[in-house]
């Protein structure tokens, strides 16, 4: 009976130890939250990163850009149907966030892309990124790696259970 407590115990840490929720952090009115990537098949040269921004200030500011060690660039790109047809392009100037706005980054409209990866997005790892603001300049920012096929981030906190917007 003992064993199989210590069982259900070592199960339990097991997922809270693999896929703790990424924390929100802040620089400035920027608050960023929810950050998540999906993770990767090997050998995928691009991997996806999301997130919500919400600027708590009384003027505008705008993500720029950013890096990560995690890939050899670091871009910001938007999805969008023309004709019924999705396209994906950069977003040149970067993304503004007004003052009282919250602006959500996921799979169908803004999100970062990690191009020319160095290893795969591993579900249940964490991928560090630096993002730039053009008024409150540099925050550290962790994603959570979710799976493959993720549309929103959280998965993590439902013991590995997918979560899907279907």
């Amino acid at each position: 009976m003992i064993r199989v407590g210590i069982l259900i115990a070592a199960i339990g840490l097991l997922f809270t130890a693999t896929s703790s929720p990424a924390e929100d952090v802040a620089v400035g009115n920027i608050k960023i939250s929810a950050a998540w990537v999906r993770a990767t098949p090997k050998g995928a040269p691009v991997g996806g990163g999301y997130m919500t921004i919400t600027n708590s200030g009384t003027v505008p500011d705008r993500l720029v850009g950013g890096s990560s060690s995690a890939s050899n660039r670091f871009e910001i790109h938007e999805m969008s149907m023309d004709n019924g047809v999705m396209k994906m392009r950069p977003v040149g100037g970067g993304v503004e966030i007004k003052p009282g706005q919250t602006v959500k980054f996921d799979p169908a409209g803004y999100h970062l892309m990690f191009v020319g990866l160095k290893e795969p997005f591993v579900r249940g790892k964490h991928v560090e990124a630096t993002l730039q603001f053009e008024k409150a300049g540099k925050v550290v920012v962790d994603f959570i790696v979710e799976g493959i096929g993720a549309q929103m981030g959280g998965a993590s906190m439902s013991h590995g259970m997918p979560h899907n917007s279907d």
